[in-house]
């Protein structure tokens, strides 16, 4: 049902704003250039015929500006832009037709609203995030530095690299050429820096999902194999309000259903949609990896994050732990491609995430 008279579409820039208002009693439509400035913009739409609804784009800009209208009476909509419906045969944009247009949607009630993080919980997903960008960086940094050393011949031969004698075997590396030993150096050094950045990421993290409004939640998602204190806190703060799912939806939110054609009798399904959450998808799908490997008995790391959860949380875990490697087992018996199987699994855990965390 409708309730404002007027519904304003906002297309919001990093510099400027422009905005289209649709009176829903005259049919008269007003237009607006602003700066990127929340009080100009709120005396732009307080001048407008109340009551007002708002609208603008999920985006860089974040969520400030839903927060400043909120705060000061206006309701506002942060709208998906994955889910915008624009006509095909449209040929031409403009902010201007973009405010009208997301206007017009926010009038007929066609919009898909994203859930707005608190403040809070805005400021931990940018640090777990920030985290995954290191962790990019970092093996970006030690591809370029071994291919340095191969393409001039040079492979560690004991093992596995990174470790800390591998370490030492990069710092024993001399060059009497100058070009290359400053190329080495500026490449080691790149590696070095990149894994100390990771490291301090890695303690402030553990020190949040220790003592935080997170830690019951962290706790309780840690009860299964593979998602610990870095998995667990990213999981919270990336899905936030896991009630406004159910077991079955949480891994459409990740984008880890599949992808489906279907016209008439004919009915096709393609890889899954990778729409939605691509941080908590990546997540769950590194997690569902440490499912595959045997589960007997549960290890001393396992039954000391068990220690610290609700015991239905464990014994939840424990349950999903076993049902997750017994579908493991079937998809090896039947001979699946493992990365097409772990997403499978990746599908599922999400699902036995989802039962914990709406654990009481």
């Amino acid at each position: 049902m409708i309730i404002e008279r007027t519904s304003v579409g906002l297309d919001v820039h990093a510099r400027s704003v422009v905005g289209a208002a649709i009176d829903g009693d005259t049919g008269e439509v007003s237009r607006g250039r602003m700066c990127m400035d929340n009080g100009e913009i709120l005396a732009w739409i307080q001048g407008l015929p109340s009551p007002v609804r708002a609208v603008y784009e999920a985006g860089p800009t974040g969520f400030g500006l839903y927060r400043f209208l909120t705060a000061n009476g206006v309701e506002c909509v942060v709208a998906a832009p994955s889910k915008l419906l624009r006509p095909n045969g449209d040929r031409v944009k403009t902010d201007a037709r973009d405010a009208l247009h997301l206007a017009r949607l926010l009038r007929l009630g066609d919009l898909s609203a994203v859930t707005v993080p608190s403040v809070g919980q805005e400021k931990v997903r940018d640090l777990v995030r920030a985290r995954d960008d290191a962790r990019s960086d970092l093996m970006r940094a030690r591809h370029r530095l071994s291919k340095l050393l191969l393409r001039h011949g040079l492979v560690y031969p004991d093992g596995k690299a990174w470790t800390t004698r591998h370490d030492a075997w990069l710092g024993r590396q001399t060059f009497d050429d100058l070009a290359l030993r400053t190329t080495f150096d500026a490449s080691h050094e790149a590696v070095l820096t990149t894994a100390a950045r990771r490291d301090r990421l890695d303690e402030v993290i553990k020190v949040i999902a220790a003592d935080s409004e997170y830690t019951p939640m962290v706790a309780r998602l840690g009860c299964l194999r593979g998602v610990s204190t870095l998995t667990g806190l990213g999981l919270a703060v990336e899905v936030g309000d896991w009630s406004r799912f159910t077991g079955a939806t949480i891994a459409s939110f990740v984008g880890l259903v599949p992808s489906e054609h279907s016209s008439g009798a004919s009915r096709s399904q393609g890889p899954i949609t990778k729409t939605g959450n691509a941080h908590a998808r990546r997540l769950l799908v590194e997690a569902a990896w440490h499912h595959r490997k045997p589960y007997r008995v549960p290890g001393k790391a396992m039954r000391a994050r068990w220690e610290q959860a609700p015991p239905a949380a464990a014994a939840r875990g424990n349950e999903g732990n076993r049902r997750l490697h017994q579908r493991w087992g079937v998809f090896d018996d039947h001979k699946k491609r493992p990365v097409i199987a772990n997403v499978a699994i990746a599908r599922e855990l999400a699902g036995w995430c989802w039962s914990l965390a709406v654990l009481q």
